[in-house]
């Protein structure tokens, strides 16, 4: 097959990354332009491009395909059999979906209809699913609604963070398209309809949602410092200043004590009071500082009685 590559971060590089190894005919690479990035603010070639560009593919970085028909005009002279798209970032127009022989495909990190969206997998740590995993759907104009092809599935574990679970399945949507992509050449894999009244949305993470609320019961905060493991990082109060958490779990025994009050500081971490039981801090990280374990940060303060938030 003739094969369009639509992709930008980090997750889209092991598929692109399996397309190569399976000596698929890639036509071309679309990715979203260099961005400014760092300290001093210089462009920045996205994961994919980089890849792209190290086995010498042609890339394309409209700013957009809903408004530049010159862009799509250029994608539909390409004459591709498949466009395989993962989280590319860019809406694609109905001429764009309809332009492949095969039409379009996205490897999608959630077990849809479940976690339609932006953030399926932060969303699905947050929410403490027992399972997780990856669905090649068949694209169509609605949000993550098309048909889907193949899907694998992984349990959670109970730490499982939001970038362990990134990068556990960014390899298994690689392995997912390149099991199904014989199957929809030749026409024996059959698409299954998504049933709507199952779906769920994973809307974009903010940072504004990385604040714990400390009237919530200690395993909800416990789910959102893992999920929000690498971005946005989950954060309260500490003196006037963001202190950042990293890891923490839930403790024993519970406190009657106000939500946010630190009842026990030690070489254990902070046990701090919430809605529901005890939250055990055991990694964080002060303001221009980096992150640290809890009993480092225990050196020169007491914070036995302090509330945070």
């Amino acid at each position: 097959m003739r094969v369009i590559f639509a992709g930008t971060p980090d997750f889209a590089v092991p598929s692109l990354a399996a397309l190569l190894a399976a000596d698929y005919e890639l036509a071309a690479v679309y990715t979203q332009p260099d961005r400014p990035a760092g300290r001093g603010r210089r462009l920045q070639q996205s994961p994919v491009k980089q890849l792209a560009l190290a086995h010498g593919l042609p890339v394309y970085q409209p700013e957009s395909l809903k408004r530049d028909r010159a862009a799509v005009a250029s994608l539909v002279d390409l004459g591709a059999d498949l466009m395989v798209v993962v989280a590319y970032g860019l809406l694609l127009p109905q001429r764009v979906l309809a332009a492949p022989r095969l039409g379009c495909l996205n490897v999608h990190a959630s077990l849809l209809p479940r976690w339609r969206g932006a953030a399926p997998i932060q969303r699905a740590v947050l929410a403490g699913d027992a399972h997780s995993g990856v669905c090649i759907m068949g694209m169509e104009a609605g949000l993550d609604t098309g048909p889907v092809y193949h899907r694998l599935s992984i349990p959670l574990g109970p730490q499982e963070t939001g970038g362990g679970l990134h990068d556990k399945l960014a390899a298994l949507g690689a392995r997912a398209l390149l099991e199904a992509l014989p199957g929809i050449a030749d026409g024996s894999r059959v698409a299954q309809p998504q049933d709507p009244a199952l779906a769920t949305y994973a809307h974009k993470l903010t940072k504004e949602e990385a604040d714990i609320d400390w009237t919530q019961p200690a395993a909800a905060i416990a789910r959102l410092v893992r999920a929000f493991d690498p971005w946005p990082v989950a954060q309260t109060r500490f003196q006037g200043e963001p202190l950042r958490i990293w890891s923490a779990q839930v403790a024993e025994p519970s406190s009657t004590a106000a939500p946010g009050t630190v009842v026990a500081a030690d070489r254990m971490g902070l046990r701090v009071a919430t809605g529901a039981g005890l939250l055990a801090i055991t990694r964080l990280q002060p303001p221009g500082k980096r992150p640290m374990d809890a009993a480092d940060f225990l050196n020169a303060r007491a914070m036995t009685g302090v509330c945070l938030g």
